[in-house]
């Protein structure tokens, strides 16, 4: 049992900003030269940071929970911060941090694509760990959780990109308009971690189209990016009720993939009834509430239920139903379920902790339309380390501290604390790293 003082002398002791460095070192060695490495659009007689400088300081504002461009200038604004900064990047002569100007004008020239490349590098490296093995569906898939989110809402167009949705003042009877971004989300499930792979934007090809963009359009060009980055990776992909349709089924069949889906009545009428029909003649149900059929006969195709009655917090009882291409047993039938119903962390440890309480992400920290992507993506880059150094880092779990907590720890050694030789000599050291 740790005594208050002992926890308070670790607290003391503690250097967060090099425990970060430790996790990162030990996942993503390579990270630093790969950011070095975005292609750069400016003109390089005018640059003064290089692209290296620009991006690690984004992610320092979002791993510290800055909540916006003009947090980060004032709160960075420190010779121990500029010091931490050109001692990570190997830099002597760094002798300011890039004001938010500068950093917005360069992520609004910058390819998206730059970005999505780090991204990728750091989720194959990842892959690489045999510590996460433990965490495939059946031992053998990787879960992939796929839903959309709004991330900005403007009572003008914003650009020609912009989703639009019409509604009527109930009072008033007056129609207005509102203009959104959306994106589409491919999220790698660890247990309680859920790392971005993949992202695809919704979004209208000009405001002259006659259909605007939707999720499942955005599904298929998503599915055609993931395939070609992870060209063998085994996947299930895991989904809400709107991915129980055909279009998915297809694509999931020519991409070798799998797919768990919740299944809501009315979704496929076809399949419903006569999940209903055989349930009621087998009863194939267990002392948990389980009940399976195989073999559904769907157009070219055939498809797997599953239901399970479960106890809601306030004592109710509730149905899950999911469909699946995966052959349902009962071995496997509880484990299949946990897997669907894993689909709930893309918004609770996604969407929720990205909006409401680590990086305010439906806050527009630029106007440029793409820069709001490359924002979006570097809070995407940034959370994979952050869930690492969150779930693995030893001292953050003996302190158990709160998420706030955690990233204000954070940014208080990075503006207090300067890395020594000492503490570079132990980052080139290797670590364990266990999840629990």
């Amino acid at each position: 049992m740790v005594t208050r003082k002992e926890k308070r002398n670790r607290e003391k002791e503690a250097n967060y900003f090099f425990e970060f460095l430790k996790i990162q070192k030990h996942f993503f060695k390579d990270l630093m030269n790969n950011l070095k490495k975005v292609a750069d659009h400016r003109h390089q007689s005018y640059i003064t940071y290089g692209p290296e400088v620009l991006l690690f300081t984004i992610m320092l504002k979002n791993m510290t929970g800055l909540k916006s461009m003009r947090n980060m200038s004032e709160s960075f604004n420190k010779e121990e911060c500029i010091k931490n900064v050109g001692k990570v990047l190997g830099l002597d002569s760094l002798e300011e941090l890039p004001h938010y100007d500068t950093i917005n004008d360069f992520l609004s020239g910058l390819d998206v694509n730059e970005l999505e490349k780090i991204r990728t590098y750091m989720i194959k490296e990842l892959l690489k760990k045999r510590s996460l093995e433990s965490y495939r569906i059946e031992g053998k898939y990787w879960g992939v959780i796929i839903d959309g989110t709004g991330l900005h809402t403007f009572h003008e167009k914003h650009c020609k990109h912009c989703l639009r949705r019409a509604y009527t003042n109930k009072e008033t009877g007056e129609t207005n308009v509102l203009y959104m971004h959306h994106v589409l989300e491919a999220k790698l499930v660890v247990g309680d971690m859920v790392f971005s792979i993949a992202s695809e934007f919704i979004e209208n090809e000009s405001e002259n189209v006659s259909k605007q963009d939707c999720e499942l359009k955005a599904f298929d060009r998503l599915a055609k990016k993931i395939k070609k980055i992870f060209k063998r990776l085994p996947i299930c992909i895991l989904g809400d009720s709107l991915y129980a349709c055909e279009t998915v089924f297809n694509l999931c069949r020519a991409h070798k993939w799998k797919y768990i889906c919740r299944f809501k009545e009315g979704r496929i009428k076809s399949i419903s009834t006569e999940f209903k029909a055989i349930k009621e003649l087998e009863q194939s149900k267990d002392q948990n509430s389980l009940v399976w059929v195989n073999d559904i006969a769907y157009k070219d195709r055939t498809v797997n239920l599953m239901e399970a009655t479960m106890k809601t917090e306030d004592g109710k009882s509730k149905e899950y139903v999911f469909i699946t291409d995966i052959k349902i047993t009962k071995k496997n039938v509880e484990r299949l379920i946990a897997a669907g119903r894993s689909r709930w962390k893309i918004e609770n440890q996604g969407f929720n902790e990205q909006k409401n309480n680590r990086y305010n992400i439906e806050h527009a920290n630029s106007q440029n339309y793409t820069a709001m992507k490359n924002h979006y993506l570097l809070v995407q880059i940034t959370d994979i380390i952050r869930q690492l150094f969150e779930k693995g880092s030893s001292i953050l779990k003996a302190l158990k501290k709160t998420a706030k907590e955690k990233s204000s720890n954070l940014l208080e050694s990075f503006r207090t604390r300067i890395l020594t030789d000492e503490d570079f000599t132990h980052l080139s050291k290797p670590i364990q790293v266990r999840f629990t």
